[in-house]
This record gives C-alpha cells, structure tokens and sequence, in this order.
C-alpha cells in the first residue's frame, strides 16, 4: 500500500471534538494549549463546551481545526505511525498539511491562519454573502448555472469536492440564483449553507492581498513530504511557491477531486483522514470508491489506520 494522509478544514468542527483521542494522548491538550497561547482565547474550552455559535465563528474555527489536524498528526506520530507518501487538506487544512510536512512551525501557522480568519470573515458583509451545496449536476452545469445567475454581481464554484458535490459562493442574491438554476437543471439538491463567508470565490480577494503580507514575513521550508496544492494540484518545492499558493487559496477553487485523482495517479491506494470527522474520507470514496480510506476520530480509529499502514510501501 502507498499512503496519503490527508485534513479536514472549516464544517468538520464538532462540540466534544477529540475528547476520545485526549483521554489517551497527551499530545491533544498540549497542542490546544500551545494554540490557546497565541490566540488569547481557551481554544479547546470552546471546543468542548461551545457554545456551538462560538465554535462556528471563522476567527473560531479555523485555528480549532488547524490545531485538530496538527493535534492528530501528532498522536499519530507518537503511536508510532508510518510517514505518509504524500499530504493534502483541504482548504484550512492545507496548513495542517504543511505543518506536518515542517513547512511551517505550528506557532507560525497559528498566528497565520488567525490573521487569515480575520480577514476572510472582515472581507464581506455575512448578510450580503452566501455559499449553497450543489448535489447530482456535473462541474460544467454547476459551473454554466453560476455563469448564468451573476447578472452583474459574484457567485462561482468553489469547491469541486467531488463528482456531483459541487459548492457555490457569491453575492447572497447570485447565489440564490443559482441554486434556482442548478435546480432547473436537474440538480438533486441545492440548498444555502449556513456560514458568514464567501470563502474561495473572488469576494475573498481583498482578504487574500492583506494575508500576502503575512505570508511574506512568515517562515517557510521545503516540505520533507510531498504536499499536493489546492489549487493547481501540484506539489510544493519551495517556499515562495507555498506563499504563493495559500495566497492564491484564499480566492480560487478548492480542487479537492483532481486532488484525490493525483494520488491515485502516484501510486496511493490508502488515504487516511487526519482530524475530527470523516467528511474527507466520505468524498474519496464518492471520487474513487476503489480507495481504502480511515478516518481518525478516536484512539480505536488511529490502531485501525496503524494497522492498516503496517503494509504500506510509504517510507
């Protein structure tokens, strides 16, 4: 087997997140810990006694599910568990990736993605914004519908999550037009999400030029293992290429399809998910149903992806 490991981002946060895997590893508390220091804020005190409308914030969110992908990297690391062939995360969770790659230092990416949830949820109105989930249409005619519904204004795809799963954000009202037409034509399901920011659509562009200046006064390294980008689908070599990269993430598409499509083109056939939830590990089989996939919420689901990487050709 060739393993992939891949994180979750913003929606895959949970109340009571991780408490499983903190009664076992003391790796989770201390990776809250050192988030809560740098954030001024109890981070896991949140996550586990909400309320669930302060979880849900973005300036909330994104450090808890950073530090939830980081937190689980590192429970698997001190099980003893395998390097993976190749890293991914999917949005917010590309820099889990590249913290688990040693792009990035944690406090680092801390301080980065705090900046970034500011920015992005300062970026638009929530109430003039929106994002809808498109189900059974084809990226073409989610793409035709959103072409369609501007009428002067924004609303694009944004994340391709996989065939048939396609998400909108936008202008509210282009994106209330959309969902109509995506319905019109043939769409199962189009509903609104209920989140306060545009994310990845080119609303998010202001966000992305004051985050550029964070990026450039920030670290980097090259990656010790491959991470695929969201959004050309190619993996780092160098540090610039990663600022420029989550530069670029924060107002272009989440290509999460293509993503899974090149691991599959490297040679893996085993993809674990690296945080709460199994959203990541729900859309691989939907790309790819051929892939072995494991999520780790809980210490049993860590000794299954243990098990399961003891065959694995990863170095």
């Amino acid at each position: 087997m060739t393993v992939a490991m891949v994180f979750p981002g913003q929606g895959s946060q949970s109340l009571g997140m991780q408490s499983s895997l903190a009664s076992s590893f003391p790796e989770v508390a201390a990776t809250y810990a050192e988030a809560s220091d740098i954030l001024g804020f109890d981070l896991w005190e949140i996550t586990q006694s909400g309320p669930q409308e302060e979880l849900d914030k973005t300036v909330v969110t994104q450090p808890a599910m950073l530090a939830a992908g980081v937190a689980t990297w590192r429970c698997w690391q001190a099980a003893g568990g395998k390097t993976p062939a190749w890293l991914a995360g999917h949005s917010l969770g590309e820099y889990s990736a590249l913290v688990a790659a040693e792009a990035i230092n944690f406090a680092d990416a801390v301080r980065v993605v705090q900046q970034r949830a500011t920015l992005m949820q300062d970026a638009v109105p929530s109430e003039k914004s929106g994002m809808a989930a498109i189900l059974g249409l084809d990226d073409d005619a989610v793409i035709a519908a959103c072409s369609g519904a501007e009428e002067g204004q924004v609303v694009r795809a944004v994340n391709f999550n996989s065939p048939g799963q396609v998400v909108i954000a936008g202008d509210r009202d282009a994106v209330t037009r959309a969902v109509e037409l995506a319905k019109a034509a043939g769409a199962k399901r189009a509903m609104m999400l209920r989140v306060s920011v545009p994310s990845h659509s080119p609303l998010m562009k202001p966000a992305a030029e004051a985050l550029s200046g964070y990026l450039d006064a920030t670290t980097f390294a090259i990656p010790t293992i491959g991470v695929i980008s969201n959004v050309d689908v190619q993996p780092y070599v160098e540090p610039q290429q990663i600022r420029a990269g989550l530069y670029r993430q924060v107002f272009n598409p989440v290509q999460w399809t293509k993503t899974i499509r090149r691991f599959i083109d490297e040679g893996v056939d085993t993809v674990i998910e690296c945080g709460p939830g199994k959203v990541l590990a729900g859309l691989t089989r939907r790309i790819d149903r051929s892939i072995n996939c494991v999520a780790i919420e809980d210490p049993e689901a860590l000794q299954k992806a243990l098990e399961t990487s003891r065959s694995s050709t990863s170095t």
